[in-house]
């Protein structure tokens, strides 16, 4: 039997304690608070009474509490399949687009005492290859330098001097990247002086047709553009081909921002020696509910009181849908917090990959 929900938890004791605070703040001449005041007695009994309407308010079933809360105004959402994303990896760049087909499955393999979790891709993922074409600086409220040609020698400052919020290094694909994982192979001089490298006061953004949208950011391994390394970043789906210095190209770029209160910034701009940049996966929205199409419902008399029974009743998750920490590499729904490991691709994909945990 599952125990009643306790509408107010205060207790007999409780209720005492609170009136004699009360007393104190209203009637600071009344001092005495024994047992043996005849204040103090009333003040037992009204609470006494209070706490057996209490006792009796806590034996309403459910329905009257969810009904309690309709009056306040918060009312229950309505079932939902879990929501995610997952990450599917390439083993290498490919020079082809691969495709990932809508409705591909993933999953969480099946044990001895739990079923698989299954999500279904809601689109179709084109992984599309690509290549850096330029890089180059933009100071804050300046004009963009292009430095693709000092790449391969003594390289370029990619901030101001000194650095000033706002400045941001600019680097150019061959094409635009919506919904892919773009490693960028980057060597970087130790110039970069005054940054904590584990939290360089930087964000990485990509050019969509509303502007500037953030990307999220898989690793970094060059310390806030300090030492060489690789970063992965998500780029979003709205991603597309710009014009930046008389340049077109799928941008992505580097932005100075302000520091928090405990975050050191930069004394010195960070030096970009070399670029390169190509796809290593592409990021999909998934869903806990499989589709389902030709399927007969039954007969129905044309009354609005009919009903047709699904075959599968329960193909999505209680409650409201949700992402997964990050939502990238994984998915998390329908109450489960295992979490994915990412999908390897080294040709097209089948329509069903199982994901290894």
């Amino acid at each position: 039997m599952l125990p009643a929900p306790n509408l107010d938890d205060r207790q007999f004791q409780d209720l005492v304690d609170e009136a004699k605070r009360l007393v104190q703040q209203r009637c600071p001449t009344w001092t005495d608070h024994n047992v043996s005041d005849p204040g103090v007695t009333l003040i037992e009994a009204f609470a006494q009474m209070v706490d057996q309407l209490i006792f009796r308010l806590n034996r309403v079933p459910d329905l009257h509490y969810v009904k309690f809360l309709e009056l306040i105004g918060v009312e229950l959402r309505p079932p939902a399949a879990a929501q995610g994303s997952v990450t599917f990896w390439l083993s290498a760049p490919q020079p082809q687009p691969v495709v990932v087909r809508a409705e591909s499955q993933v999953a969480t393999p099946r044990t001895d005492v739990s079923e698989a979790v299954v999500f279904s891709t809601v689109r179709e993922l084109q992984i599309l290859p690509c290549s850096f074409e330029t890089a180059g600086s933009s100071p804050a409220g300046g004009a963009v330098d292009d430095g693709t040609a000092s790449l391969g020698g003594v390289g370029f400052r990619c901030f101001s001097t000194p650095p000033v919020t706002g400045d941001a290094l600019l680097v150019g694909l061959s094409n635009a990247v919506p919904s892919c994982a773009v490693l960028l192979r980057m060597n970087c001089e130790v110039s970069g002086r005054g940054v904590d490298p584990r939290r360089p006061p930087v964000v990485w953004e990509a050019q969509t047709e509303s502007g500037w949208s953030a990307c999220g950011v898989g690793s970094d391994e060059t310390g806030g553009l300090n030492q060489p390394g690789d970063v992965v970043l998500h780029v979003p789906d709205s991603h597309q081909t710009s014009i930046i210095g008389q340049q077109r190209a799928g941008w992505l770029r580097c932005r100075l921002v302000e520091p928090q209160p405990d975050q050191p910034t930069y004394n010195a701009s960070p030096t970009i020696v070399s670029v390169e940049a190509f796809t290593i996966g592409g990021t999909v929205s998934t869903v806990h509910g499989p589709k389902r199409s030709d399927r007969p419902l039954g007969r129905n008399a044309g009354s609005a009181v009919s009903a047709a029974p699904a075959a599968r009743r329960r193909f999505g998750a209680p409650g409201h849908g949700h992402r997964g920490p990050g939502g990238r590499g994984g998915v998390v729904g329908g109450g489960s917090s295992r979490p994915f490991r990412p999908v390897h691709l080294d040709r097209p994909p089948l329509s069903h990959r199982r994901l290894r945990r």
